[in-house]
């Protein structure tokens, strides 16, 4: 886990579809309430909310009541550690892939 001591792994919370959908509609949004985030999907406000928390141990997810109503925003930062190891991995198979095309054009000659 990263600096944040978060309590969830970020690549175990958007492991799930739905919560990789929830991140979506979360960052074309400033924020949303759960009742319009729950009507986004055929399930439950407590299976909703159920994923929402998993994001919220990941850091992905803030959330702030409003009277009765709770509204969520996305909390991108978390989102760096996915993509840095993206990254490294993009180079490692980029340098891997220069090296075998260097080796097949010595071979073709």
């Amino acid at each position: 886990m990263n600096e944040d001591n978060q309590l969830r792994d970020v690549f175990d919370a958007i492991a799930d579809p739905t919560r990789r959908r929830l991140i979506r509609l979360l960052a074309e949004a400033e924020e949303i309430p759960l009742h319009e985030l729950t009507a986004q999907f055929q399930m439950g406000r407590t299976a909703v909310s159920k994923h929402l928390t998993i994001l919220k141990e990941a850091g992905m997810v803030l959330d702030r009541k409003v009277g009765r109503e709770t509204r969520f925003r996305l909390n991108a930062s978390p989102l760096r550690e996915i993509q840095d190891w993206v990254a490294f991995y993009s180079k490692f198979w980029s340098t891997n892939m220069l090296r075998l095309n260097q080796l097949l054009e010595e071979e073709e000659e």
